[in-house]
This record gives C-alpha cells, sequence and structure tokens, in this order.
C-alpha cells in the first residue's frame, strides 16, 4: 500500500480548552498524507479563535455549524472527506504520532473495513496513565462478540471510505451509542482488524458525555432491538439471547454501582438470567448485589 490520503473528523463542541492539542497530535503525525476537518458543533467559548492561528496548515478545515448534536456534526465532517480511509478524534482527546503509520498498512486485504487500536489515558491536567483494558478484543468477523460489548473504542477506529457508501454513517436518531451501531452495522459486511499498540490517548474528566450512565443504557437497549428487528435473520437465536441477557445485566451492575439502588438492579440481573439461565455473570452479580459489593 502506498500513502492514500487519510480524513480525519473532529467534531467539537466547547472544547476550546482542548481542541488545539487534540488538532497538532494530529497534523503532527508521521504519516503525511492526511486532512483533518473540524465541526465547530456551535461552540460559544472560545473554540474558534482558539484554532484561529492553525488555520495556516492547508490540510486542516474549520467549519462551523449550529449546534446540531454530535451524531449530525460528525455526519457533516464525513460529507467533507476526500480520504480514501477515514479516522476520528474527540476533541478532548489526542493521538500518538505514529497512529497512521501503525493502522494503515493493517488494511492489507480488501475484506477490511476497520482497523482499530489499544487506548492510553490523560487526565485533565495532562497526565498520562494506562488502565487494564476493560474488555478482550476481537477481530475479523466480530459480529457475536460485538452485540454482547463494543470493545472498539471510537476514536482509535479507522474505516475505508466505501464502509460509507454500503453500509452508511450514523444514524442521528441516537445521542449515545452511534459507534456500537455503526459497528455493529459495519460488521455484517465487513472483517474488523486489531492494532495492539496504544495509537489513541482517551481524556478521562468529569464533563465528558459518556460518565452519563442511564443514558448509555437507554440508547444501547434502543440500539440493540433496532439492530435484531432489522437483521436478527443473519445472527443465532443464542447469541441475540447472550446479548439481551447481558445487557439486561450489566445495566443492573451500572446502576447498583453509580446510583446505590437495589430493586432496579435486581429486577434488571433476573431478566438477564431469565433469558440465559447459564449465565456465570449473572448469578456473580446477583450474589454480589445481595451483599451489597458491587
Amino acid at each position: 500500500m502506498n500513502h492514500p490520503l487519510v480524513s480525519v473528523v473532529i467534531a467539537s463542541f466547547n472544547m476550546g480548552q482542548y481542541l488545539p492539542q487534540a488538532i497538532q497530535s494530529i497534523l503532527d503525525q508521521t504519516y503525511k498524507n492526511l486532512e483533518v476537518i473540524v465541526i465547530d458543533d456551535g461552540s460559544t467559548d472560545d473554540t474558534e479563535s482558539n484554532v484561529s492561528s492553525m488555520l495556516g496548515d492547508t490540510r486542516l478545515r474549520y467549519i462551523k455549524q449550529v449546534n446540531l448534536g454530535q451524531p449530525k456534526a460528525k455526519n457533516n465532517g464525513l460529507a467533507h472527506c476526500q480520504g480514501e480511509f477515514i479516522a476520528f478524534c474527540d476533541g478532548d482527546d489526542l493521538w500518538e504520532k505514529n497512529k497512521l503509520e501503525l493502522q494503515i498498512p493493517l488494511f492489507n486485504r480488501p475484506e477490511v473495513g476497520v482497523v482499530y487500536s489499544e487506548v492510553s489515558y490523560i487526565d485533565e491536567n495532562n497526565q498520562r496513565y494506562d488502565k487494564q483494558p476493560p474488555y478482550e478484543r476481537y477481530q475479523g468477523k466480530i459480529t457475536e462478540q460485538l452485540l454482547e460489548k463494543n470493545f472498539v473504542p471510537f476514536g482509535t477506529a479507522i474505516i475505508r471510505k466505501e464502509c460509507l457508501d454500503k453500509d452508511g454513517v450514523f444514524n442521528d436518531e441516537y445521542r449515545m451509542g452511534i459507534d456500537w451501531d455503526l459497528w455493529l452495522r459495519y460488521s455484517l459486511n465487513w472483517e474488523f482488524s486489531f492494532c495492539p499498540s496504544k495509537t489513541y490517548i482517551y481524556r478521562e474528566w468529569s464533563g465528558q458525555m459518556s460518565n452519563n450512565m442511564k443514558g448509555r443504557y437507554e440508547y444501547a437497549f434502543k440500539i440493540l432491538a433496532a439492530f435484531e428487528a432489522k437483521h436478527g435473520s443473519k445472527l443465532s437465536q443464542k447469541s441475540i439471547n447472550h446479548s439481551w441477557a447481558d445487557m439486561y445485566v450489566s445495566r443492573g451492575v451500572a446502576m447498583a454501582r453509580t446510583e446505590r439502588h437495589f430493586i432496579s438492579p435486581l429486577k434488571d440481573i433476573i431478566k438477564g438470567l431469565s433469558m440465559e439461565p447459564s449465565s456465570i455473570y449473572g448469578w456473580k452479580a446477583l450474589i454480589k448485589l445481595f451483599l451489597r459489593k458491587i
């Protein structure tokens, strides 16, 4: 493979304090054939003034729109992409300098539609640290594994432009979980490859949308229901039951941990076990709930 153009989409809202760092980490790539499309989703902070000094680099485009939310902002960015491959970065995150150099060569077969990688972390004060990956990573045809957990960290992923043409863009009906919906759809027709190197630096801080646990599960249930309704005939009943069981148990555990509730988590865990009585995860969660160890 030569050095095809890579388009990088950053959809950002009120990330003026971090966005220049994100942009610079992409422009500093050892892989030079790239363009960066920043979609400012109606920011009201100092985003525009902080980015203006960087616009001398012709690889960078800054597009401001009225506030429409993340899915529509990302889709606007995708509409402006000229590259054969498309990558993403959130406005508060960073790339390692060799991200594209490591991941682009893994598109070595036409069946590979997505290449993703491992993650490292940074806090709001730019202190770096690592954590144990929360999920096992898979590659190849991964639909059944994805049904259980979204183990593809969004910002690490690079996709073929053909994936968009064949299987669509982000579903703007969902406010959260849009990456899981996208990966599920892509997994039906494409293989995923995994780069074990940590090429993406994810920032953890108090203002993140991902901290909204109730919202995450609200949309996760909608996404799974819609995917099953449309593509259930392509999936085994066992994998469908397993994914629903895991969803209920996981929500129960999350609500017990974050909201310190008991009754609603108990109902969720029992519901999950009714769908998959052999679930070790479910039985362990039930025991921990009663022992107040969640």
